[in-house]
Formats: structure tokens, C-alpha cells, sequence
């Protein structure tokens, strides 16, 4: 199958013992869209928009919730973004596990 027609979401959840809620969400757009203008807009996506890795939507998601003060003192996430090593260091200049 076709995967360029493909839409995924990156998504921010955050978990306590009392339960879980997502927070925050970026739709990934792979390049081969935002490098087409003409696509995005018949699909109502915003010229602003502009290709961002999932590594990227993942940090902006985080610093969302610290700008918003969300209190957590660690991150979990899968391989994809614990082996980024500019990612790691950015959570620990934030001080965050």
C-alpha cells in the first residue's frame, strides 16, 4: 500500500497512579507533504506548517507542558527517542529523567 497518504499522530500522555490522559498532540507530516504546498491547503493544513521530525513534535509537546507547569519528574518513550542523544541532553538541561 501507499504510505505517503499516511497521517500519524505524535501524542503527549501523562500517567499517575490515579490514572492516564493524553495532553498534547502534533500530526506528523512527512516531507514528501509540507515540500507540497498545494496538497497541505486542499487538506486545510496551514503554509506555517512545516516538516518537523517526531523527535521535534516530542520536544515541543515537552516544553509545552513545562511552560504550563505540568508536574512530572521524568519521560518515558520508545527507542525512537531515547536513542536521539540531543534529545537526552535537552531533558537534562530541564532536568528531567
Amino acid at each position: 500500500g501507499r504510505t505517503e497518504n499516511c497521517q500519524i499522530g505524535t501524542f503527549l500522555a501523562y500517567a499517575t497512579a490515579r490514572g492516564r490522559a493524553l495532553i498534547d498532540r502534533e500530526l506528523y507530516l512527512p516531507a514528501s507533504w509540507t515540500d507540497d504546498r498545494d496538497r497541505c491547503r486542499a487538506a486545510g493544513i496551514d503554509d506555517e506548517i512545516c516538516f518537523a521530525t517526531k523527535n521535534e513534535h516530542f520536544r515541543q509537546m515537552l516544553q509545552r507542558a513545562l511552560d504550563a507547569g505540568v508536574p512530572f519528574a521524568w519521560v518515558t518513550a520508545d527507542e525512537a527517542y531515547g536513542q536521539v542523544k540531543h534529545t537526552r541532553f535537552w531533558l537534562e538541561q530541564r532536568k528531567v529523567a
